[in-house]
């Protein structure tokens, strides 16, 4: 049955493909954002505003839900929360399953929410991301309550991820010589746990027509994907042969190699992200959730990166510029020689 959605955000990447897959269902979409990214999607409506700001804009509009891709202050997300009180019957919070306490142990849905040290912080970085959002999702309980239905992504990842974190191995494995000496963090078998963006914003819509509340884990269920797997489909869809070189986490460490940043999807030894990537998802999957084959995630990604312009295709911010990881792996056949 075509619902009405409004979507805060909706032209990058999550809010992008809810977006578009609600209008391929033939859902009526709204996007409330402040037009400075993205495209315009072709059949959404369009209203102009600044979360941050006046939200007046939405005061005529009525929707079955909101959708809220792009929420990282509490007083933010309550003053959305409650300019929509009575005018959605449903808030849709995208939360992150980084919202927990703890990751020294797979986290379900009643886990320990992070807490902040300080309440009134504006600041979002590495210590307080997790803890704000965790804030977000209360003030969108005390607004909506039964009516609140918070989605906790793991790592998102597929075509229009604008972070890099993923899409840098396919690229940088389609941009390797067959037999060039390619740097791997960790084992084989370590494993990975993330949800292509598609599967998510289709995991979202079905919740909603379901009526689903509360709290879901959204993530390809613990223990399927392992490090060695992503790698091995990222040469399938690059149609390269790169040598694979690991290095143990120990090694990396000692060479002062960030996880996670300079080593995308490593997160190197501390104990307290353990089970960072093991977090219980059955809750959404008997839900209806369901994802895609890792192979078609990767060559996805991997064509989506090749059509972007050239000074579209680099990574500022994550992954191990060349001439380091060179230098890392004449270091480490040195150590292995020895």
């Amino acid at each position: 049955m075509p619902q009405r959605l409004l979507i805060i955000g909706g032209t990058r990447f999550v809010g992008r493909h809810l977006a578009e897959a609600a209008l391929a269902a033939g859902h009526g979409v709204t996007l409330f954002n402040r037009g400075q990214s993205g495209e315009p999607l072709p059949g959404a409506e369009s209203i102009r505003g600044d979360r941050r700001g006046d939200l007046s804009a939405l005061a005529a509009g009525r929707w079955d839900a909101v959708v809220d891709c792009c929420g990282y202050l509490p007083g933010e997300v309550a003053a959305m929360a409650q300019a929509l009180k009575g005018r959605v019957d449903r808030y849709v919070f995208i939360s992150s399953v980084s919202a927990y306490a703890d990751f020294r142990q797979p986290n379900a849905e009643d886990s320990p929410l992070g807490v902040l040290a300080d309440p009134d912080t504006t600041v979002v970085d590495g210590d307080t991301y997790g803890p704000l959002k965790a804030a977000c999702e209360q003030a969108v309980r005390q607004v909506f309550g039964e009516q609140a239905l918070l989605i906790r992504p793991g790592l998102v990842v597929g075509p229009h991820d604008h972070t890099g974190r993923f899409t840098w191995w396919p690229a940088r494995v389609a941009s390797a010589a067959d037999g060039e000496p390619l740097l791997a963090p960790g084992h084989p078998e370590d494993e990975l746990q993330f949800i292509d963006a598609r599967d998510l914003a289709a995991f979202v819509l079905h919740a909603v027509a379901q009526g689903e509340s509360g709290a879901f884990n959204v993530a390809t269920l613990p223990r399927v994907h392992q490090f060695g797997d992503l790698l091995q489909h990222c040469v399938e869809a690059a149609g390269t042969r790169p040598q694979v070189c690991w290095a143990s986490s120990a090694w990396l460490l000692a060479q002062q190699v960030s996880p996670w940043d300079q080593m995308p999807l490593w997160l190197g030894e501390d104990p307290g992200y353990a089970a960072f990537q093991r977090n219980n998802t059955l809750r959404a999957h008997d839900a209806g959730l369901r994802c895609r084959p890792l192979g078609e995630t990767v060559a996805d990604t991997l064509a989506w990166w090749r059509a972007l312009p050239a000074e579209q295709q680099g990574f500022p911010k994550t992954g191990l510029p060349l001439e380091r990881e060179r230098e890392l792996l004449s270091r480490l056949t040195t150590a292995q020689a020895s």
